[in-house]
């Protein structure tokens, strides 16, 4: 593979900014159907080839829920949990440890609780930690399952189980069924023949309409159908409350998780309704983390699950046991709640600071593959921490445009553990899948999504497991090239920059993967800047143009010290997004700056 010379590499390296692609006929169908130029601009700019009713998407309603008995095994899965209910069973509820896993835990527990009126003596919680058992239905999990006196005779599973087949069956074995209920995709040989049922809308016998859904979504349609399966049988009463109020915990667990916020009506509608539920301030949670952002946090919107509260989650999760992330959740008193934060804020500080470390050496690493111009990225960091993996490897998708995967140490002895992350036009799934096919050894164990994944590979396999996986990689991707791409949604003109074009740009939230948030690019000239926070590393700046003055805040513009490379009267070409700036009770507009040049 030739080296590219550094002027070359340099420009390769740059970002660029580009307009999304349009769908012509979706842009000109929404302003027909009465939404602004502004908002079919953002619509046909995300949706291309949607077919479905806008109104869907702009109108987020729970109408749109398919009914949980589409799902396959549904109806199974959600029979053996009533049958649990009814005679008295113990039930193991094993979940993953990130946001999805732990509000599925939520969710599940509960519903069992407190609307089963299962004791909670007879429920126990299995937690995998993200370093000592690993991802899923882990073997140190089933040796704590094994382990518990009295043993579960059930074991009902979130957000993990598709692919742990062996350890089903070791708890089948042992005279425990385990219902699956999960997102992740399924492996080529289905569903875990073990497993007593395996309700999962990636199934190809799947008639649910959404594959999409959150595992913790996943888990509330079950525990629904097990529900409504209860009340036929005559051991609940008709009026047991639904489990709509807990359509705030999935809403968190959907966010975080990163699934589709795009062509997804349901999503769309949990999230919204979530948010709606949210903002009513009933749990314990939601007030404590109000209080720790601050009056202005609140409503709560998208944003602040994805960015203020499920990092503090996953925190927990990459550093250590996520109980407390969990006690957090559950939480019903304000003290109790505010306590749990503290830890977990704490942790997350923690973790930033391990990230920022991480990645200087991943950058470090990653410069001769970028020379090499290598469609993937792979860093092998051999004291890194295993938790902090994936946040990594997408700082370095996102600074070069490629899909890239951070390995570290696994507990097992000669074993590495992964996470990679991907671009669009790479599903990092299938290449792991035909890395498995050529070079099996030496990539026994993988999963994830298209966009994320993780791996387990075997420390004297590291090279050809490298080579496997760049050959995948490059197979998919052909001749596409590869760089660092900020799209945005065009230009705004002077007129635009306003709250009311604000106004019509919330009036299209939940905003998230699959639906980004409007940035929009333009010129602008600097009338005033200066560096502001703690380390002098965010430039605040006045910035003009056609006669319209805006504030505006550049995070991260700088390294601490440095100067800004442009001065007063220079011209700026940036990318941007539309702000609500308050200020003791009056709203103004405000950019927030992505990405800033010198013209």
């Amino acid at each position: 593979m030739d080296v590219i010379a550094p002027t070359d590499l340099h420009s390769r390296l740059t970002p660029r900014l580009e307009s999304r692609p349009r769908d012509a006929a979706l842009y000109a169908r929404a302003q027909r159907e009465g939404l602004s130029e502004l908002q079919a601009r953002v619509l046909a700019g995300r949706l291309a080839g949607y077919q479905g009713e806008i109104e869907a998407l702009v109108s987020p309603s729970l109408r749109h829920l398919a009914h949980p008995e589409r799902l396959a095994d549904g109806r199974r899965a959600a029979e053996r949990i009533a049958q649990a209910v009814m005679e008295g069973e113990h039930i193991g509820i094993l979940t993953d440890y990130d946001v999805d896993g732990i509000t599925s835990h939520v969710v599940i527990l509960r519903t069992l609780t407190e609307l089963f009126g299962v004791p909670a003596s007879r429920l126990h919680s299995l937690i995998g930690h993200r370093i000592n058992d690993g991802y899923g239905i882990s073997l140190p999990l089933v040796e704590r399952a094994l382990r518990l006196t009295p043993r579960p005779s059930l074991v009902i599973t979130a957000d993990c189980g598709s692919s742990d087949e062996p350890r089903i069956a070791r708890l089948k074995a042992e005279g425990i069924d385990v219902v699956v209920s999960d997102h992740h995709a399924l492996p080529l040989e289905g569903p875990p023949a073990s497993a007593y049922a395996c309700v999962n809308p990636t199934r190809d016998d799947c008639n649910y309409p959404d594959p999409t859904i959150a595992g913790c979504m996943v888990a509330w349609l079950t525990m629904s159908l097990a529900r409504q399966v209860l009340i036929e049988w005559g051991a609940l009463p008709d009026s047991t409350p639904k489990l709509s109020p807990w359509l705030s915990y999935v809403a968190l667990g959907t966010v975080a998780d990163c699934v589709s916020l795009g062509g997804s009506p349901a999503n769309r509608a949990v999230v919204s309704h979530g948010l709606t539920l949210i903002n009513r301030m009933d749990a314990a949670c939601w007030r404590a983390m109000a209080e720790r952002l601050g009056a202005d946090s609140v409503p709560f919107d998208a944003e602040t699950l994805a960015f203020q509260m499920g990092p503090r989650i996953n925190a927990r999760s990459r550093l250590d046991d996520p109980y407390a992330a969990l006690h957090f959740m559950l939480a019903e008193e304000d003290h109790q709640a505010q306590c749990h934060l503290e830890v977990l804020d704490q942790d997350n500080q923690s973790r930033k600071a391990i990230e920022a470390d991480m990645a200087e050496q991943a950058r470090a690493l990653a410069q001769p593959q970028l020379a090499a111009d290598a469609p993937l990225l792979l860093v092998y960091l051999e004291q890194g921490h295993a938790g902090v993996q994936g946040i990594v490897a997408s700082r370095l998708v996102q600074a070069y445009g490629r899909p890239t995967l951070v390995l570290t140490p696994a507990v097992q002895p000669g074993m590495l553990t992964g996470s990679g992350r991907s671009i669009e036009a790479l599903h990092l799934r299938d290449a792991l899948q035909r890395a498995h096919e050529l070079a099996p050894e030496a990539l026994p164990r993988f999963g994830g999504h298209r966009g994320a994944a993780g791996v387990g590979v075997p420390v004297d396999q590291l090279e050809a497991f490298h080579a496997a996986l760049s050959q995948a990689v490059s197979e998919q991707l052909g001749e596409v090239e590869l760089y660092p791409r900020i799209l945005t949604d065009g230009e705004l003109n002077a007129a635009q920059l306003s709250l009311a074009s604000l106004d019509e740009l919330a009036a299209l939230a939940p905003y998230g993967r699959e639906f980004d948030a409007p940035l929009f690019e333009g010129d602008f000239l600097v009338e005033s800047l200066r560096p502001v926070g703690a380390e002098g590393n965010h430039l605040m700046l006045e910035l003009s143009r056609e006669g319209v003055s805006l504030k505006a805040i550049w995070f991260r513009a700088l390294t601490p010290g440095e100067l800004p490379p442009f001065g007063l009267g220079a011209t700026l070409r940036c990318a941007y997004k539309l702000n609500r700036n308050r200020w003791r009770g009056r709203e103004s507009l405000q950019l927030m700056i992505e990405h800033a040049e010198p013209r």
